[in-house]
């Protein structure tokens, strides 16, 4: 009876020590010291130039940052599994089924502005459709893939938490956040190593070789090449 009591006590503990652990902020998965993402948010003019929507008005470029926060966390959804504490996947589901309507609307808009653009009909349609490859292309990372990740699980929690009808204020403000975030970045307090290891061999020039031997002055010239600070 002692030891079954106990037990009951030991798993409500147990679960309250792994919510903590599983409510960490994205940076604990990754670094002690996570590379700084914030960026400012974007204006009209920035996103018409970052989101390629030249000559787009206010409401479609809105809309086309909506269009791309849903790319990008679409993104994150399937490149981030790898860490399933960041709950790509859960916080992209979750944000398709709260914001429907508003993302439902973003895409009328954006084919809108390409009929308006490029024409109506089948070349507008092929040209939104050729937008939304190029966009899902240019949040797809593998060298900065952490950061990516880090980038958008933030800005995925705070779209699902944001009131319907306001996730393009969440894409105003965490868009040029995740587009930092696909510039390779590390470990900011301990550096990445092996990233500025660098090998440093001796000259195969043949005059260097003399009976498959390296020359003293060859030798030489490596050693200090070897033992050059950097």
């Amino acid at each position: 009876m002692t030891f079954r009591f106990a037990a009951r006590r030991l798993l409500p503990a147990l679960a309250l020590a792994a919510a903590s652990l599983s409510a960490q902020p994205a940076a604990a998965q990754f670094y002690w010291s996570p590379p700084d993402m914030s960026a400012p948010p974007l204006t009209d003019d920035q996103a018409a130039t970052a989101l390629g929507l030249p000559g787009a008005t206010a409401a479609e470029i809105r809309a086309g940052m909506v269009w791309n926060l849903r790319a990008a966390l679409n993104v994150a959804a399937l490149q981030c599994q790898f860490e399933p504490t960041l709950l790509a996947i859960s916080n992209y589901n979750a944000m398709i089924a709260h914001h429907d309507a508003e993302l439902d609307a973003a895409m009328a808009t954006v084919l809108g502005y390409f009929q308006r653009t490029v024409g109506k009909g089948k070349a507008g349609q092929s040209a939104a459709d050729q937008y939304g490859t190029r966009i899902y292309s240019g949040y797809s990372t593998v060298q900065a893939q952490r950061g990516f990740c880090q980038a958008a699980a933030e800005i995925g929690r705070q779209a699902i938490f944001a009131d319907r009808g306001k996730l393009h204020e969440v894409a105003r403000t965490g868009l040029a956040s995740i587009k930092k975030s696909l510039v390779v970045a590390g470990e900011q307090y301990y550096g990445v190593p092996g990233h500025d290891y660098v090998v440093a061999l001796p000259s195969f020039d043949k005059k260097c070789w003399k009976k498959d031997k390296l020359t003293p002055a060859c030798q030489q010239q490596w050693e200090a090449r070897a033992n050059a600070p950097r």
